[in-house]
């Protein structure tokens, strides 16, 4: 598994979608008791980076939201 610190939402590929299935996946697996203690604590960092970036791109849009929402107030 590559793990790529610092990715952000707005990079080329990113997807929300398949972000949280990746998250999933890892809990099943640690839940399952299919991971070496090591590899759990690895997958453990990369779903909270995951998570990160997930939260990261829901505040985005968020922003995004509320910006059009005020525009169309405005009219």
């Amino acid at each position: 598994m590559v793990k790529r610190k610092g990715a952000s939402s707005s990079e080329e590929g990113w997807n929300y979608e398949a972000k949280v299935a990746e998250i999933e996946g890892i809990i099943t697996r640690i839940e399952a008791g299919e991971l070496e203690l090591e590899a759990v604590f690895e997958q453990f960092a990369s779903a909270v980076e995951y998570l990160r970036q997930c939260e990261s791109f829901l505040q985005q849009r968020q922003q995004q939201v509320d910006l059009l929402i005020e525009t169309l107030s405005e009219e």
